[in-house]
């Protein structure tokens, strides 16, 4: 399944390798000349009237490193899809990505426009396609300032900001944190101040929504299949999709063991029979490598648990990030409200 890197994982499947592993050492001579990134276009944009800085920008990344720019970052490489989410909510539109098609595929929340360089996977992008697109910042995600992929691009004469991949402590508010460091990065703090406002009012008008809701225990999972066997990953507590339920006002059943970044579970079948009556809750985005969802439907055992026999197992939209920014966020809201009422 596409899962975004992490260092604690509990399957080989579940994560990808430790840190980002780059491919290509070195680069091209791109010459001086730079061509204007392309507007982002998109409707919610072309209605933004929120104002760019202008000035220089010192600022520390999450990781405690110093970044310095002369002026807000235009040119921007990004190489995990919620910092590429964020940086099209903050109404910009990158110069390079990782793994173009992926996005497309599993974040649904902000268009990525035509035409973007796309420098391969995001665990290993080539670094010739990357810095031939002349950024004048590169935007990661790392887990500790050690992180293989830092050490590899301080190679290079261009500014890197790392970004926290996730908080079990506290998902949401690192969430908005890594949105508001980009702004920051970018000179679009105005506009961050905008969707963060948005954000939490969506929020608290999806509570109302909800407040009378009898079922309020739920297991929000996705899973794969690897030697025709099917894997269940549970989003437990510190998860941002369990938190954005417990926010609601839900209960998260899952009990059982989760990493401590990023809140994440496994289990199979006889294990999500132990969460009892939780209605389920589970990415609606087929995978290309393997339908879990249609493999489940198969599983007699899984047809005897509750929440699957009463019918109140529910598959949010396709498309729904589960790792993503705010625009991701109110969309993972209104899925939990849209089933919930339904």
């Amino acid at each position: 399944m596409k899962t975004r890197p992490m260092a604690a994982a509990l399957t080989p499947v579940v994560a990808l390798p430790l840190g980002l592993l780059l491919a290509a050492c070195g680069t091209s001579d791109t010459g001086t000349d730079k061509e204007a990134p392309k507007a982002n276009d998109s409707a919610d944009c072309a209605a933004d009237e929120t104002t760019t800085s202008t000035d220089p920008v010192t600022l520390t990344d999450s990781y405690g490193r110093t970044v310095e720019l002369d002026k807000p970052a235009e040119r921007v490489a990004v190489l995990e899809w919620q910092q590429l989410e964020d940086v099209l909510t903050l109404c910009l539109t990158p110069v390079a990505v990782a793994d173009a098609e992926g996005y497309t595929t599993w974040d649904t929340a902000e268009e990525l426009p035509e035409g973007v360089t796309d420098v391969g996977t995001r665990g290993e992008p080539n670094l010739e396609t990357l810095f031939g697109t002349n950024p004048d910042l590169v935007i990661v995600e790392a887990y500790t300032a050690e992180d293989e992929i830092l050490k590899q691009l301080e190679k290079y004469d261009v500014p890197v900001l790392a970004t926290k991949g996730a908080d079990a402590a506290d998902p949401i508010a690192n969430m908005i944190d890594t949105f508001e460091l980009i702004a920051e990065a970018t000179g679009r703090e105005e506009r961050a101040k905008v969707v963060v406002d948005d954000f939490n009012a969506h929020l608290a008008e999806a509570k109302e929504k909800v407040a009378d809701v009898e079922t309020t225990e739920f297991v929000y999972f996705d899973g794969w299949i690897q030697g025709g066997n099917v894997s269940i990953r549970p989003f437990g507590q510190g998860s941002l999709m369990g938190e954005l339920g417990e926010e609601l006002g839900l209960k998260n059943a899952w009990t059982g063991e989760v990493d401590e970044a990023y809140g994440l579970g496994q289990t199979d079948v006889e294990g999500m029979s132990e969460v009892g009556d939780a209605t389920f809750f589970y990415t609606g985005t087929v995978d290309p490598e393997g339908d879990v969802n249609a493999a489940l439907a198969k599983n007699a055992v899984w047809q005897k648990i509750p929440a699957v026999a009463e019918g109140r197992a529910h598959a949010f939209p396709s498309g729904v990030w589960t790792f993503g920014g705010p625009r991701t966020a109110e969309q993972v809201i209104d899925a939990y409200v849209d089933l919930l009422t339904q």
